[in-house]
């Protein structure tokens, strides 16, 4: 799932053995294929064409707006078994990417036509467009979400209302049928775990297999997801420094993860004139100074002690000291929550610390505005929907972390669990409450143990209501399609053939980046999620 930034405050059924829908060739339609938008940034293999769906499905004949679908046809099309549609999260992350950007297994290359529905809202989905934000609107404090509607009006009038987990559901169905299918196979990660299972349960009968991968706590949506999140981030970053101190060899940034901290404290200090406010790692007797090692138990306890309040009380005293300094201005902080699920990313947080990374390369015009549109839609996808009532009580946490400190942790979670980010904004709708309402092949959901995004405990909600047979992940990765995991990649193939796997736990992925060169992709557009 994609988190929230800063600026918007982010399961026994009946199991079939008989093999897939098997159509003899890929179904023909009128869908005029071609080259997909250079926004999207995928290989001419990847083809797109656009479908028209209802602005409003109550209305199937009224106003239309146009999504755009990519699609990757199966590779051997002998073995052609039908179409996997695929959901990258978010809500607003780009589908049209989605199969050409992670590896999928090579079994499942060959026997399915992958294809995707970019979300509406979205850039190639008929974007939502918003009038910027000055900063000078009182309403960002009273009334944030009032306002986010009212500057998206009056420049998309009547899209954002539409923009909800259900009517992506049933243009997912539009898209379905334009294809030629009579069902199709769903794999959703994050919150796309949440659009497919909507699916599923407005339309049983047309799903045939469905993964479910890094799920969530339905019941969370959406005031109380990201605080939930929370606890899990700080967690994943403490991980992180203990492995780039497990690598000291590589990086020289201290053989302990409290040492590993301090050189990332400082370089956040270096870039936003202010310390973070981020609790450090427990100390370890290599953090014990020398004179200190007779009494290294107390000096270790006095430190982790006052570790939490001391982080908070500096930043707070020193962005009051420093007029336009917050901690938010250093981009190694707000990478560093950004990149945190991902393992592969975390040689980039530990090069950026050191020193020896390079500068990340200029994002276009195209991808700036595909970001904003994304951040504006998730916005709105959340206030249109959230079913948990806001907690007042937080309001104070919540002005501090967001609008003093500027906090990337704290903020999010405060921000929408006090009702902040969607005052003056009530819901729109009421989400479809999922379940498994007889679909002919158990669905597979996939949870990796210590994921920040998705936390293993809220899943678990998900996978009762959708009677899923789960595997558990080692490793804390945030979604695991694509991440060259053997075992798991092998159960993923296994079950889009048979529509069952035996698997119940698989090891970590390995790191397949490099730890020492930089990424040569990577932008500041497409990491400021």
């Amino acid at each position: 799932m994609i988190a929230a930034g800063m600026a918007a405050v982010a399961i026994v059924g009946l199991v079939s053995t008989a093999p897939a829908v098997p159509p003899a060739a890929a179904a023909e339609t009128e869908l005029e294929w071609t080259s997909c938008p250079a926004v999207h940034g995928v290989p001419a293999s990847v083809r797109c064409a656009a479908v028209e769906v209802p602005l409003d499905h109550a209305k199937p004949n009224g106003p239309t707006i146009e999504l755009l679908v990519s699609r990757i046809p199966a590779r051997d099309p002998s073995q052609r078994r039908g179409v996997l549609m695929g959901n990258p999260g978010g809500p607003g992350g780009d589908a049209i990417a989605m199969f050409s950007q992670l590896r999928v297994p090579d079994e499942v290359r060959d026997q399915w036509d992958l294809v995707a529905v970019q979300p509406r809202g979205l850039v190639s989905g008929t974007p939502l467009r918003c009038d910027p934000i000055t900063g000078e609107e009182p309403e960002i404090f009273t009334a944030a979400g009032k306002l986010n509607r009212e500057r998206c009006a009056r420049r998309t009038p009547g899209l954002g209302p539409t923009l909800t987990t259900e009517n992506t559901a049933r243009d997912i169905d539009v898209v379905r049928r334009a294809l030629g299918e009579s069902k199709v196979s769903l794999y959703g990660i994050s919150y796309g775990t949440l659009l497919f299972a909507t699916y599923a349960t407005l339309f049983p009968q047309r799903v045939d297999r469905i993964v479910l991968d890094s799920g969530f706590d339905p019941g969370v949506v959406w005031n109380a997801l990201l605080d939930a999140q929370t606890p899990g981030y700080k967690a994943r970053v403490h991980a992180m420094m203990a492995w780039i101190a497990r690598h000291d060899h590589i990086y020289h940034l201290g053989t302990t993860p409290l040492a590993v901290y301090r050189k990332w404290s400082n370089r956040i200090s270096a870039e936003a004139g202010v310390p973070p406010s981020l609790v450090a790692p427990p100390a370890q007797v290599g953090d014990v100074p020398p004179g200190l090692r007779a009494v290294a138990d107390q000096y270790i306890a006095g430190t982790d002690l006052t570790a939490d309040v001391r982080a908070r009380f500096e930043n707070f005293v020193a962005t009051l000291l420093t007029p336009g300094s917050v901690q938010a201005n250093s981009g190694l902080l707000i990478l560093t929550r950004a990149f945190a699920p991902d393992r592969n990313l975390w040689p980039v947080i530990a090069m950026m610390t050191a020193g020896t990374a390079r500068k990340f390369a200029e994002p276009s015009p195209a991808v700036l505005e595909a970001a904003t549109v994304s951040q504006d839609m998730q916005g709105t996808v959340l206030c249109n929907e959230n079913r948990v009532p806001a907690d007042p009580s937080m309001s104070l946490p919540a002005f501090i972390t967001g609008y003093v400190t500027a906090d990337p942790f704290e903020a999010p979670g405060f921000v929408y669990r006090s009702g902040m980010a969607c005052a003056g904004a009530a819901p729109v709708t009421r989400p479809i409450q999922i379940r498994n309402r007889g679909l002919a092949v158990r669905p597979l959901q996939i949870q990796s143990l210590g994921d920040p995004q998705t936390p293993y405990r809220g899943s678990l909600v998900m996978r009762r209501q959708m009677d899923s047979h789960l595997i558990t992940v080692a490793g804390g990765d945030h979604g695991q399609l694509g991440r060259g995991n053997r075992p798991l990649d092998a159960a993923i193939a296994e079950y889009l053939r048979t529509g069952r796997t035996s698997v119940t736990r698989v090891p970590e992925a390995p790191i397949t980046a490099s730890l020492t060169r930089f990424p040569p992709s990577l932008t500041v557009g497409a990491t400021a999620w």
